[in-house]
This record gives C-alpha cells, structure tokens and sequence, in this order.
C-alpha cells in the first residue's frame, strides 16, 4: 500500500541498508572505527532525509544550526548547515559564549548567608563578597534548604517557575528539568502564561479558542501566491525571525523575501521605521504610541458607514457584532468612533484612515500582527480588535487573507513537514498538594506581597508566602519590569538558588550561584522549525565543560540523589541513553510516516541531520479555512463556535478594565494623561537584531549597537534638538521609578514624541546600595511599570512608560555590567 512505501526506497534497496546496518553493528565489535566509518558511509545515502556536515561539528542554538569549528579543545569558529536560507550572523558568537571572560567558575555563595544562614543579610544582595565552594557543598546546602522547606513550610513555600529562554536541546531543558526534580521533592509554585504573549493568549482563547498567538498560520506559499496587501501591524519580522523558541529554519526571513521580489505591497504601522520597513520598501504609518486600539477602531467605522463590511461573514462566523456595531455608532456610549475620533488619539490623518480601511477590503489582506501592542495595559484589546477588524473584511479563511499573530515569530507559516516529533524530558506529575500557579508577570508582586488575592480569568489567585526562588534557564533581572521594584520584592526570600554560565545581574543577586554549561558543552537533541517541524539535529558536545562548570541534567541528578528521588529522576539512564530514547521514539514516528531512519549510534556518529519532507497540500495550508468551509462541522473552541466579538464568559466576569466587548481604554500612562506634562516622550522597547532579549549583551556584537558602550536610545531629530541632544551623546532616561545611562541615535526612522529603547540591556547599577540608581548599561526595565494589563490577563506592561530625557553631564561612570565577580575566599 502507498502509506507503508518507504518514502520511495525500493524493497531491495531497504533490505540492502539493513544489511549494512547489520554488518556496520557487528563491525562494532570485531573491527577498527575507520571500518565502521566507512560501513556508516555505504549505508547513510540510502537514508534519504539525512543532510551532511560539510564541516566541524554539528550542534545549534536559537539563532540557527551550524558546524562548530574546534582546535585543541577551544571553538574557534563557526558555519552555517547547508540548508540555511538566511543565516544568521549571531551564531559567529558561539565560541565568544563558550570562552566569555565573565564565566562563573566554580559554586559560589553569597558570604553572609554561608556565614549566617538562611535570611541573612538579604539586603547585601547584588553587592556582598563570594566565597567558592565545592560541588559537594553547594548540592547540600541546595538539597538541604529544599529538604527543609518541603517539611516546616510545605511546597507554595518555593517558586521554581524559572521562566526565561533556556536554551535549546530537548533533555537539557533545565526549566523542565527544574520542574521534574521539585516534583518528586514534594511540589512547587509554579507559573501561567507568559512575558511574550501574556495578554493575547488569554483574550484569544475567549475570542478564537485557542491561544492564536503560538498557532501555525497560513503557509508562505499561499501567502506570496494570493496576498496582495501585507500590513505589519507593530513587528519587525526581519529581526525577531532571525531567532526561535527551538532551532530557527529561517522560512519565514524567505517568505518575506520572496513578497518583496513580487512587488507586493506592505504597509507598516508602527512608531518606528524598522529595519523590516525599510528592507521591504514598506508604506510607513506611525500612530502614536499605545493607540493602536483607537485607530483599529476608526478604520471599523469607516468599515461599518460606508457599507463595505462583509455582512455575510459576521453573520455566520461570528457572534456579537450587533453590540460592536452600537459600540462603533456611539448608542452605548455616546462617543461615535469615527476616524476624525481614531485621529485625535492616534495622530494619523483621518482620510488616511479611511482610505486604509477601504483598501482592506479592495485587495487580498493579510493582517500580520506583532506581540508589542499587546505588552501594555489594557494590551487584551489591540488583538480583539484586529481579529474584530478581519472578520469585518470577510477575509478570514481565504487564501492569503485575513491575520496571523505570529509571523513574526519562529517562522510561523513555515510549512508542516511530514515525519517526526521529538519529545523532551518530562517535567512529570505534580503532587496532589501543589499551589496554584500564579500569573509569570505577576512574581515581584507575589513576593512582596504574600497574602494578597488578585483577579485572573475569571478566578482569584491568593500569593503564597515564597520563602525559596530557583532560576534555572531564565533571567528575571532583565524580563521583568520596574527593576527596582523587584529589587525591593527580591530581599523577602530566605535563599534564592541560580544556575548560570555568566555573572549576569541575577546572578548576582541569588545566594547560591551553581556553574552550568552552556548548550555546547554537553549533547543534545532539537527541532528545527517550531511550526515547520522540518530538522531533527544532533547538538553534539563541542568542547569539554568549561572551569567546573556541569551541565544541568547533572546538577538536577546530584540534587535528586541527595534528596533521596535519583532513580524516579533519572530512570537509570545517562546523557547518552535519554538521547537515544527520544531518538527512538522519533524514529518510530517517521517509519510510520514513510521515513526510514538508521538507528541512534550510527545517526549519532555519522555527523548528519535529519530534513523530512513537506506535503505539498501543506505548502497551501489556509489558517481558518475548514471554519469558513462548514462551521457547524469544525466549530472553533469557543462557547458559541464562533469568532466572539462579544464574549459573555468575558462579560460575566465583570471587570472594569476589560468588558465582554473590545474598545478603547487609555492606559495608565500615554501622551493624553496627566503625567505627559511631566514625562513627554513615550517608550518603545523592541527587540534587538543583534541578541536574543539579553542573551549575547556579552559578546563582541555589542560594538554593532551599544553608542558609547551603552545602550542605544532612538529619538527623532525634533526632541533631540529641544534638549541639545545629538547623535553619540550621552543621555539620561529617567522618570519616578528610575533613571538609565543610554547613547544618543538621532533619526527620522522613529515619530516624534517616542523614543525606543531595546530590552535586555544587563542591568548595572552605580550604587547597589542607593534605590533608584542609575543603571549604567542602559537597563530600560528600570523605566517599565509593574502592573497586569488587566484583571483578565494580568498579563506584563513592558513596551509602555513615560520618561524624560537630558544630555548626561560630567564625568561617565564606567560600564561594567559584564565584569566576572571575584570570590573573596574558599570555604
């Protein structure tokens, strides 16, 4: 039958790669490796999704696959796998990650609490001496504070949530990894949501049924076929698809590359000209910041009186449209949302208004959508309102129409390949007695804050008084917002645990610093493509661990084994045996799919990656498209079954700062509140194109993007020249919740009255000891407010403040966020 044909190797050629395979395992045993390597040769080229090595070895990272080039033990270079469309210049920094000058060297403790215990001194945090210990030690005292607190102050009593952008590899995952060992320990306050999506996600189950921001979309062929009009609406594709969650495959820098060789035609609405606007010759709309709720708004009126709405459609696919129809006329509110409305909060022209939305409809519209806009209070409504404004268009479901909300991310619309899925290591069961999880956003509030209940998604969630924090792949010191408030909220633990390869500013301020490796110092197994599901590749170790540095799989077993849990932990199988295991379980998966592969050891050794093949139907994959066929027979997962545009289960929860219905609310700070006579310049704070969030802040990149060796700060040539200020000078961001040391970029790519500075700058303040400090690196988490954007979501705020900024006078403070910490004994 066609579905058992061996993705078209022949019965005799199949039995011929299983006698080689045979031969090449009895050659294990009885012959030299050159035997077996030229046996593995024969046999390789009858397994047709493998991809060779041309050079070095084979391992990857977020921004991409590639070839370790390794002399004496040192890496020393870098290049690309062969099927790289785009590669990206951020893997030249893998031999700099590798050898940074601030790699921790050995388990560190903070001294006053190795001297005093638990508690101790916790205001010294970020400023006290370090004394190195043995790994013996720092596993004890570890395994020791978990042991004790499990038994006097129960599981909620520590938080290993560690949120952040591990790194990739399927068995050395340590946030799963984490999870599994606190769980067999008897449990732990974990998490919910996200930083990226936290306000999406949530709303979008309400609105859509499902979370939509992680969903795959349309595919880029379909798309480059049929799309004629392309809005990006606040992302900048051509810089956060240089990176993904697992390994990128780069599809999506192709896609985008491929409707700018067509002449298609973008429309970019966003404060800043990007680098994608720019690179795509892109129509450049900036509204003024944090208003992309208004102006979606205007263009539905207009939408909505001059009839070109798709009656039709709202009928049949959605729910509510009467009530957003009354809401857009002013009969609930007495505010008609007319684009002259739109206009005055958002700054764009009001015929520009109204000829964008006629346009929608003229042409095949894909609405691409970032996350940015939703990173702000109220930031549910942006993405309920563009899904609102698609429905409007009929174009949901169509070839090439309609919106995606993450093609700016991992390569979404990257077409699905056909073979199969790695699965990583569990994090295992929870206990029965395990807390609640608190909102990820939400943690400074939960720590200072122990007692005290707040609304989310129709529930109430109370704060546990958290006595322990365990980071381990995550860096909440450059994540979350308002800095010195976390500060404040990072003292009330007893011991908070670390596991790190740098002195990054968490680092710096955990009591326990515990040495770990980074992905090229141990083996592993990823994805490449998180939507494509297109590579399987072997990360191979590249060089031995540097200093004392252990992988986190080995710190976790240590701990496991202290704890008494090692066999439950480990399941009696080392590095190598875990590999072969979800290896295994893989290759089950593509044999069943028609994709032959050799077994693990010869995979292993023979320096290959795996491509599996994509169905051509999936090259024309339409997001919504079974919807639209019969809804009755593919129902959404919502309430109704439809695109609720009103939602009752939202409705019911009766939230003031988010209704069953999406409309406009100004947010707490925004250039039409009261604090912009204070702070008149509205933040931006995108992503870099030369790290990944602070990931790489390290490494020589820096000299592509740092003015004055600190962060940069965009601002238009009109608030620049108020202020005296030109480009290299050095400026200081400050409002009431802190103060930044930032380098001046004078430019028109950005609007007036906004300035942008990127997140993930290390944190460096001048004196640790004085709140408020001036952070010297350009840290804008500083300048961030720690609110939830609303009871709904209580997702973060972090692309939104207010600020002020002058020309920094007198003498510059060196930068020294990157500086090793030096350990003031041995113990």
């Amino acid at each position: 039958m066609k579905n058992n044909t061996l993705s078209g190797l022949s019965r005799r050629r199949f039995l011929q790669a299983g006698g080689l395979l045979m031969a090449a395992g009895s050659l294990d045993l009885l012959f030299s490796k050159s035997v077996l390597a030229q046996a593995i040769s024969q046999a390789m080229p009858l397994f047709k999704a493998l991809r060779p090595a041309q050079e070095g070895i084979l391992t990857a990272a977020h921004w991409g696959a590639f070839e370790a080039l390794v002399e004496s033990d040192r890496m020393v270079g870098v290049r690309p796998v062969q099927d790289d469309p785009a590669p990206n210049e951020l893997i030249d920094m893998a031999p700099y990650q590798v050898h940074a000058h601030n790699r921790i060297t050995s388990p560190m403790i903070r001294k006053s609490w190795l001297e005093q215990g638990p508690d101790s001194r916790n205001d010294l945090r970020g400023r006290d001496e370090w004394v190195q210990v043995s790994w013996d030690k720092a596993i004890r005292l570890v395994g020791d504070q978990i042991r004790h607190l499990q038994q006097t102050a129960g599981p909620s009593s520590i938080y290993a949530g560690s949120y952040g952008w591990k790194s990739t590899g399927m068995l050395h995952n340590s946030r799963a990894l984490l999870s599994r060992l606190m769980n067999l320990a008897g449990g732990f306050l974990s998490y919910s949501g996200d930083y990226s999506t936290g306000a999406a996600q949530v709303i979008m189950s309400h609105v859509v049924g499902s979370m939509e921001v992680y969903e795959q979309q349309t595919s880029w062929p379909n798309v480059i076929e049929h799309s004629e009009l392309v809005i990006l609406w606040g992302c900048n594709p051509l810089t956060t698809l240089k990176n993904s969650w697992n390994v990128p495959d780069h599809v999506g820098l192709a896609g985008f590359e491929a409707l700018a060789a067509k002449g298609t035609r973008v429309i970019c609405i966003d404060p800043i000209r990007s680098p994608s606007a720019r690179k795509l010759k892109a129509e450049w709309l900036a509204p003024a910041a944090y208003t992309d709720a208004a102006m979606i708004l205007g263009l539905a009126h207009t939408l909505l009186t001059e009839k070109l709405h798709d009656e039709a459609f709202l009928q049949r696919y959605t729910v509510g449209f009467d009530k957003f129809r009354a809401y857009l006329l002013g009969e609930s509110d007495g505010t008609v949302k007319s684009a002259e409305w739109a206009s005055a909060i958002c700054g764009i022209d009001a015929e520009r208004l109204r000829e964008l939305a006629r346009t929608l409809v003229r042409q095949r519209t894909m609405i691409m959508a970032g996350w940015g806009i939703q990173r702000q209070h109220h930031g549910e409504q942006p993405h309920w309102l563009l899904v609102t404004l698609a429905a409007m268009t009929g174009q949901i479901g169509l070839p090439g129409g309609g919106f995606g909300f993450s093609y700016h991310y991992s390569s979404g619309g990257s077409p699905t390949a056909r073979g199969g899925i790695l699965s990583g290591i569990s994090a295992g069961a929870a206990p029965a007695n395990s807390p609640a999880p608190i909102p990820v956003a939400r943690i400074a509030d939960c720590l200072a804050n122990p007692g005290k209940t707040i609304d989310f998604n129709g529930k109430q969630v109370t704060y546990p008084d958290v006595k322990m924090v365990y980071v381990a792949g995550g860096n909440p010191f450059h994540h979350h917002q308002d800095t010195n408030n976390l500060l404040k909220a990072w003292r009330r633990p007893e011991t908070i645990v670390v596991h790190e390869p740098y002195w990054t500013a968490t680092a710096r301020h955990a009591d326990i610093v515990l040495p770990c490796t980074t992905s090229y110092e141990r083996n592993d197994l990823d994805m490449g493509g998180d939507y494509s599901q297109l590579y399987v590749f072997p990360m191979h170790q590249c060089v031995p661990p540097q200093h004392q540095s252990r992988s986190d799989f080995a710190i976790f077993s240590a701990l496991a084994a202290h704890l008494g849990v090692e066999q439950a932990f480990t399941e009696g199988r080392d590095e190598m045996l875990w590999l072969k295991a979800m290896y295994d379980n893989m290759k089950v998966q593509a044999r069943n799919a028609g994709i032959p592969l050799p077994p693990f050891d010869m995979f292993w050794q023979s320096g290959n990656y795996i491509r599996f093949p994509i169905p051509e139907e999936n090259r024309q994959w339409v997001r919504f498209a079974d919807y639209r066929a019969d809804p009755l027979l593919n129902p959404l997962g919502t309430p109704s079954g439809k695109i609720e545009i009103f939602s009752q289960t939202v409705a019911s929860m009766k939230y003031p700062d988010c209704a069953g219905l999406p409309g406009w609310q100004p947010p707490k700070e925004w250039h039409g509140s009261p604090l912009a006579r204070k702070y008149p310049l509205s933040l931006n704070t995108a992503h870099s194109g030369h790290r990944l969030h602070s990931q790489l802040d390290n490494t020589p990149l820096r000299r592509k993007y740092a003015v004055a060796d600190r962060e940069a700060i965009l601002i238009n040539p009109q608030d620049a020249a108020i202020r005296g200020i030109k480009s290299g000078d050095l400026v200081r961001a400050f409002n009431d919740r802190g103060q930044i040391l930032v380098g001046a970029d004078v430019t028109e790519d950005i609007r007036p009255g906004v300035v942008r500075i990127s997140e993930g700058a290390w944190y460096d303040p001048q004196d640790p000891s004085i709140p408020g400090t001036l952070c010297k690196n350009g840290n804008v988490n500083c300048l961030t407010f720690d609110i939830g954007s609303s009871r709904l979501a209580q997702g973060n705020c972090g692309h939104m403040a207010l600020l002020e900024i002058e020309k920094f006078t007198g003498e510059a403070p060196a930068n020294t966020a990157h500086l090793a910490q030096q350990p003031a004994a041995r113990a």
